[in-house]
């Protein structure tokens, strides 16, 4: 399906071949897993920094020190953080993205996405590819439904007509609940135990009789609830994609699990700044019924706005963020930036002002918990699967430390692009951070004692030969 390169940043469903590519690179590989002694390490544990040592073994943090260490590090001056999550992007759901953007992921130290609209056929391809331990670990939403005239069917269209959108069958389309018990069957085939609607200007029903915003709009909040209600029946969860704070009000009421987008995240229609601002009464109702809001603040700089228009935006989404923070409400780090990671949404996120060890917590501990919930994650506690990145400082004090990782570390296994670094790893090397053994250190003071006198007494006896001579 053809798509343009502006339409795929545009915070869309991704279904693109597109033919360009970078300059190829070595892929990443994993060691076999390793047993590891940090010692004088600096972790953030989600509040500050704590210091310690480490230890890993069978790919999770142990109390006591492994018999047998492959790796022994003195971590002093650097901190080690819990890897990124994404909550929201659409990179990595077709065999085209993933290898274009797969291995930037752990490049830039994510190793847990959610892909929020991919096609069956799409993910089949990719999700065998997810299993490689050098890869990130992704969750994939398969049902991603929105109404005959919605988003995102005019980014994905070769024609933006009814006709097309009746053809497509990466979308399902729903104009009305009885529509959406009809078609549940077909839905819960497309499998995953996610669905994301779209709720586009519910509160603007004129919208549709105009063409201009054809494949723009979403779906009528009662069609929303119906398929909450249905999934809900069914053991399946819900993301709903919201644009303005009607749509964030419609969402709740439908009483969806979480809401893909903070309101103000872009302006499509160039409307008042209001139209985005939740209430104190919405906040306290996502709090309540425990819906997590998916941040996705740095999408819009794709929008290239500038001056007072930009302006406005952040003011709004600060104020949302304070309001959702102040009630309580989930947030997760998401950014929809569909050649980036999580990482623009940490650095956008911190431009807004968001407290640095609470931006971090999200990043590296609440986001990949709710993507992948009942593992341990994001924890340095015994039984805690041990991946990690080891960066140059302190990111509390500087953010960008999280845009330089040193080493990264996947379930105890190191990550690199050197093949030959991989292979060898499991050896056990010498430990940095030992001090040298006593009896060792004796022995070498002796031998260089007993040396020294031989070497004095070795220029003595040559001295006394040469004046006998004379």
């Amino acid at each position: 399906m053809r798509l343009l390169i502006a339409s795929l940043l545009l915070s869309t469903c991704i279904f693109s071949q597109a033919q360009t590519s970078p300059a190829p690179q070595q892929p990443y590989q994993a060691s076999a897993p390793l047993s590891w002694e940090l010692k004088n390490a600096r972790w953030f544990d989600g509040h500050k920094i704590q210091k310690g040592n480490l230890y890993v073994e069978n790919g999770v943090f142990t109390a006591k020190k492994p018999p047998k260490v492959n790796r022994k590090m003195d971590m002093r001056g650097q901190v080690l953080i819990h890897p990124l999550a994404e909550a929201h992007n659409h990179n990595l759901q077709t065999a085209w993205g993933w290898g274009q953007f797969a291995d930037t992921y752990i490049d830039q130290g994510v190793f847990y996405a959610a892909m929020l609209c991919g096609d069956p056929a799409g993910v089949a391809e990719v999700k065998p590819l997810t299993a490689d331990p050098a890869a990130p670990e992704v969750s994939f939403v398969t049902a991603c439904i929105t109404s005959s005239d919605g988003y995102p069917l005019a980014a994905v269209l070769p024609e933006p007509t009814s006709e097309a959108a009746a053809a497509q069958q990466q979308i399902v389309l729903v104009d009305s609940p009885e529509q959406a018990r009809q078609q549940w069957p077909a839905i819960k085939a497309r499998g995953g135990q996610w669905l994301r609607l779209v709720l586009a200007h519910s509160e603007r029903p004129e919208l549709r009789q105009r063409t201009e915003h054809f494949g723009r709009l979403g779906l009528t909040p009662d069609t929303a609830a119906a398929l909450t209600q249905l999934a809900h029946a069914d053991g399946r969860r819900v993301v709903a994609h919201v644009e303005t704070a009607a749509d964030f009000d419609a969402a709740l009421a439908a009483g969806v699990d979480a809401i893909a987008h903070l309101p103000g995240y872009a302006n499509m229609l160039d409307e008042a700044p209001e139209q985005f601002a939740i209430s104190d009464a919405a906040a306290a109702r996502a709090a309540h019924q425990r819906t997590a809001v998916i941040t996705t603040t740095a999408a819009t700089a794709l929008f290239k706005l500038d001056g007072a228009p930009l302006a406005a935006l952040r003011d709004v989404q600060r104020a949302n963020l304070a309001k959702l923070q102040a009630a309580g409400v989930q947030l997760l780090v998401g950014s929809d930036v569909f050649i980036g990671t999580a990482r623009a949404e940490l650095h956008a996120l911190d431009a807004l002002g968001m407290d640095r060890a609470t931006l971090l917590r999200l990043a590296t501990q609440d986001t990949p918990r709710a993507l992948f919930p009942g593992r341990k994650l994001g924890c340095f506690e015994p039984g805690c699967e041990a991946s990690f990145l080891v960066l140059g400082g302190d990111p509390i004090a500087d953010l960008t430390q999280v845009d330089m990782p040193m080493l990264r570390v996947k379930q105890g296994r190191l990550l690199t692009r050197l093949a030959d670094v991989a292979a060898s790893s499991s050896q056990a090397s010498a430990s940095t951070a030992d001090a040298p053994r006593k009896g060792a250190a004796k022995k070498k003071a002796s031998k260089a004692k007993t040396g020294g006198k031989k070497a004095v007494a070795k220029t003595q006896s040559k001295a006394t030969s040469k004046a006998k001579r004379r």
